[in-house]
């Protein structure tokens, strides 16, 4: 499975000539992401996370392509019929070729007085974790953790203790569109920090890296 890193929270896996997108968001190239997708997944409603308007746009031009979501988000693309699936915790799917466990409910708490929205992470393969805005700890080992670095809901040591809780075999940061050089560089630092006792090889990869899995 190749793995490509997209702007903040958005990555694009393929797969045996299949592609899925896990969250395009308004932080990223949304459109460029979807480009000759089979399939997109959204973790929740936030528009760093979902970019309504692209998704709407890539669903009316290919009619190959799926959204996979929570209901929320799955009734705001209704007229696109059973192309639009939605999803909850404990779900095993089958979508374009991958293998798909759903976990999670709720995004993390950013403030009593903020509503919580659904988020559901998702496992790809029994190998990539995309936990959305949670700390949210599959039940099943995780090789390939995407970990949230900076975000309103998150500080240094909550990110930390949940690289720790779930202990993948590897780290690549995402969430990041909002830090700046100094920004990147720290919290870089710090998830060399929550992978130290274990030692998982940890990393921030630039938009538009690609690794194999």
């Amino acid at each position: 499975m190749r793995f490509t890193k997209l702007g903040h929270s958005c990555v694009r896996l393929e797969k045996d000539g299949a592609a899925l997108v896990i969250d395009p968001g308004t932080f990223s190239d949304a459109a460029a992401a979807l480009d000759g997708a089979a399939a997109v997944l959204v973790t929740h409603e936030h528009p760093d996370h979902l970019d309504d308007d692209a998704i709407r746009a890539a669903l009316s031009s290919d009619p190959g392509l799926t959204l996979w979501a929570n209901q929320a988000i799955c009734a705001q693309f209704a007229e696109f019929g059973d192309r639009v699936h939605e999803v909850k915790h404990g779900d095993a799917l089958a979508v374009a070729g991958f293998d798909v466990h759903v976990y999670g409910v709720d995004h993390a708490l950013i403030h009593q007085d903020i509503p919580l929205v659904v988020n559901t992470g998702f496992l790809v393969d029994g190998e990539l974790f995309h936990p959305g805005d949670s700390f949210t700890i599959p039940e099943d080992p995780v090789g390939t953790l995407l970990v949230p670095i900076s975000a309103p809901w998150l500080k240094a040591g909550d990110m930390i203790d949940y690289f720790r809780a779930v202990a993948p075999a590897r780290g690549y940061a995402i969430h990041d569109a909002i830090l700046n050089e100094a920004g990147l560089a720290l919290f870089t630092r710090m998830l060399s920090v929550a992978a130290a006792p274990t030692q998982a090889p940890v990393s921030r990869l630039d938009p538009g890296t690609a690794v194999d899995l």
